[in-house]
C-alpha cells in the first residue's frame, strides 16, 4: 500500500471512532445511597431503643443519635475495647419522659345538692360567778355571808367570739353560765349603788371543756347606805318594850316586897 494513503485513511479511522464514541450511550455511574436511619420512639417507659442494621458501627449511631461514642458505651453498659456490634442487636439511646396516657373526659353528671354536714361541737365548759356581801370586809366569803343583787356580771372571750350577762340575785349560790366555750376570758362584775368593793372586780380565768371554773366578788355596805337602815330588833321585839317590861318587874316586886311587910 501507498504510504501516502496510510497517514489519510488513519486519520479517518480516528475521526469515526470519536464520533461512534460520542453517540454510544453513557453508562450511568452507581451513586451511592444512604440507608435511612430509623428515628427511634421512645416506649411508655421513657427508653429510646435502636436495633442495630447490617453495617451500623458504634460511630455511625452515636453520630446519628446525636451522641457522643463514650455516651453511648456508657447507656449500655459497653468497656472501652467493646466496639463489635450485630445485627438486631438492641441499643439504648437515651431516656425521655414516659409517654402520658390520654385521660378520658368524665361525662357530664348532675348536680346534686347534700345536705350540708354537722359542723362539731367546741368543747364548753361551766363559768359560776358569786358577788357576795363581805359583812366583815376581809375580802373571803363566809358561809353566812349572802349574795347581793341588783349588780351585773359581764363575762367575755378576749377574741370576742362568746359574751354573756347576768344580774346577780339574792341567795347564797353562785350564779352560773353554762355552755361556755373553750378561751380566755374576762369576767366583770359591776356593784350596785350603795356598796363599796372589797375585792377586785375583774379577773381573767381559763375555761376549759368539761370543767367548771369558779370567780368570786366582794362589797360591802358603804357609811351611807349602814346609817339608812332600820336598827333591827331581835325575834321582832322593840327595845323600848323591853325597858318598860324590866320597869314593870322591878315595880311589881317592890309592891310585893312592901305588901308582905305590911301583912305582918
Amino acid at each position: 500500500m501507498n504510504r501516502k494513503l496510510i497517514l489519510p485513511i488513519l486519520s479517518i479511522l480516528f475521526v469515526l471512532l470519536v464520533v461512534f464514541a460520542a453517540q454510544a450511550p453513557v453508562a450511568a455511574a452507581p451513586q451511592l445511597q444512604n440507608t435511612p436511619f430509623p428515628t427511634p420512639t421512645p416506649g411508655a417507659d421513657g427508653r429510646i431503643l435502636y436495633e442495630v442494621q447490617s453495617g451500623d458501627t458504634l460511630f455511625g449511631i452515636a453520630a446519628t443519635a446525636g451522641l457522643t461514642v463514650e455516651e453511648l458505651r456508657s447507656l449500655n453498659g459497653f468497656g472501652a475495647e467493646d466496639e463489635a456490634l450485630f445485627t438486631g442487636q438492641i441499643l439504648l439511646l437515651g431516656l425521655a419522659a414516659p409517654a402520658e396516657e390520654p385521660t378520658a373526659t368524665p361525662a357530664p353528671q348532675e348536680a346534686t345538692i347534700e345536705a350540708p354536714e354537722p359542723t362539731v361541737g367546741v368543747s364548753t365548759g361551766e363559768v359560776c360567778v358569786l358577788l357576795f356581801h363581805d359583812i366583815n370586809g376581809d375580802a373571803i366569803r363566809q358561809e353566812e355571808e349572802p349574795s347581793i343583787a341588783l349588780g351585773a356580771i359581764s363575762l367575755s372571750e378576749r377574741t370576742g367570739i362568746f359574751s354573756a350577762q347576768q344580774e346577780t340575785l339574792e341567795g347564797l349560790d353562785p350564779q352560773c353560765f353554762e355552755n361556755v366555750p373553750e378561751g380566755d376570758y374576762n369576767i366583770t362584775v359591776a356593784i350596785p349603788e350603795g356598796y363599796n368593793p372589797t375585792t377586785a372586780m375583774n379577773v381573767e380565768l381559763v375555761v376549759t371543756g368539761g370543767a367548771e371554773s369558779a370567780a368570786t366578788f366582794g362589797a360591802q355596805l358603804n357609811s351611807d347606805a349602814l346609817a339608812e337602815q332600820p336598827i333591827s330588833t331581835e325575834g321582832g321585839r322593840s327595845p323600848i318594850l323591853g325597858i318598860i317590861g324590866v320597869t314593870l318587874l322591878i315595880a311589881g316586886l317592890v309592891l310585893g316586897f312592901f305588901s308582905m311587910r305590911m301583912a305582918r
